[in-house]
């Protein structure tokens, strides 16, 4: 109980860095002594100093000289495998190491080639015990974004949209109309802000001229992308701005113009949704919320290529419209948001 009483604290320090550390993963560290917290850190920001490195600074502002003795009889919780190599850090494994700590309990090993066991042997082999599987299934859940890059070479792809109460996504029209209430707007935003990018196809984009940002909630703006094969999307529209970097998918060239990428790709009619996966991998894009419109959502839904769905019902329903997706996976979550309900599913890896 001991043992996860502290991994479920760093769990919940390493969610401060979503948002901030992909394609890196999600770290957080406690360190204790005497069944006190000595020190504990969380990898904050892609390319700055890890969680153990943070938490063992940490032991040094809180104890000044007495921090070498506490550290040499102290167990470091980290939950995920300290990793083993140099990157844009040098390896945690040997920082722990260097500071004699005396036992580190693991949640994850680290499925990435260059750490996979490599980080528990080197502290093996420097005569640290070592525990691992420590609320195993809620460090995978933590870093279920990482762990789909890294496993099968794509994002962590969410669906996302909203319906009305008797099934209808958009209207026949080219209209804008807003199904879900403010509040769910807004929640879309904060989603936004932890995720690495952020699709939707040409035709919502000419019909509604979308920003694609987070204005509605403090964050980074994710990585924009539209698919446009033909390159009919007005050079006036909305993702032409400077708000955040933007991808256009397309059939016609590959060139950079300020922020917006164009990437060519052929015979995008077929197997389109792998096609954007692979490139968004090759791009060290780790997760992706895909917006709409329906086409694009039926795609991925049809090539089973998506990890978690999250679609608001409305209480209102309408007399037409086009109809929504029709998703098949395991619901993990309902909740009421406002008077719209938001369920989510996560794909079912069986069927």
């Amino acid at each position: 109980m001991t043992n996860e009483l502290y991994m479920r604290r760093c769990l919940e320090l390493a969610k401060m860095g979503n948002g901030q550390v992909s394609p890196n993963p999600l770290v957080g560290c406690v360190i204790v002594c005497d069944d006190q917290i000595i020190g504990e850190g969380y990898h904050k920001k892609f390319g700055e100093a890890h969680a153990e490195v943070n938490a063992i600074n940490d032991v040094f502002k809180n104890h000044g000289d007495n921090a070498p003795a506490l550290l040499a009889n102290a167990t470091a919780y980290v939950s995920l495998e300290p990793c083993a190599h140099f990157g844009k850090t040098p390896p945690c494994a040997d920082l722990l190491i260097k500071h004699r700590l005396k036992k580190v309990v693991i949640g994850n090993t680290d499925p990435f080639a260059d750490v996979n066991g490599k980080g528990i042997e080197k502290l093996h082999n420097a005569g640290i015990k070592v525990e691992t599987g420590i609320l195993q299934n809620e460090c995978s859940y933590l870093n279920r974004r990482f762990f789909t890059r890294i496993k099968q070479q794509r994002p962590f792809i969410i669906l996302k949209w909203a319906e009305t109460a008797n099934g209808y996504f958009a209207p026949k029209n080219t209209a804008q109309q807003w199904i879900s209430g403010p509040l769910a707007k807004k929640l879309v935003h904060k989603w936004r802000t932890e995720e690495d990018a952020i699709l939707i196809g040409k035709q919502t984009a000419i019909a509604d001229n979308p920003q694609l940002n987070t204005r509605e909630w403090p964050g980074k703006n994710p990585v924009r992308i539209i698919i446009d094969r033909n390159l009919q999307l007005p050079i006036n529209s909305h993702i032409y701005n400077n708000d955040a970097k933007t991808i256009i998918i397309n059939e016609i060239k590959t060139e950079v113009q300020n922020n917006v990428h164009f990437i060519q790709m052929e015979d995008m009619q077929y197997y389109l949704p792998q096609k954007i996966a692979f490139q968004l991998y090759l791009m060290d894009i780790q997760s992706v919320i895909i917006e709409g419109g329906a086409n694009i959502l039926n795609q991925f839904i049809q090539g089973n290529l998506w990890d978690e769905a999250r679609v608001f019902t409305s209480a209102n329903s309408w007399t037409d419209g086009i109809s929504s997706p029709i998703i098949n996976g395991i619901i993990t979550e309902e909740h009421y948001i406002e008077k719209d309900k938001l369920t989510i599913y996560k794909n079912n890896p069986n069927k």
